[in-house]
């Protein structure tokens, strides 16, 4: 999802934007009663899919639009 796309010189620029992607990633991870990830691979996804949409202005083709509580702050 984020081939070609120089994410990394973007978020140097603004180190805010990368709080919001690790929010993302943690507030769409889910853990088990023993504190083991059960969607880590889409909590990952969707944190992809913001860092795109972030540097291109698009998300990925087919990927939902972010509900507020998935970028909220904390």
């Amino acid at each position: 999802m984020l081939e070609g796309i120089e994410y990394w010189e973007e978020l140097r620029e603004s180190p805010s934007q990368m709080e919001v992607c690790v929010a993302i990633f943690a507030n769409v991870l889910e853990l088990d009663e023993h504190g083991e990830p059960l969607n880590e691979e889409h909590a990952a996804r969707r944190a992809a899919a913001w860092l795109h949409r972030y540097c291109t202005g698009e998300l990925p083709a087919g990927e939902p639009d972010f509900e507020p509580w998935e970028c909220q702050l904390h």
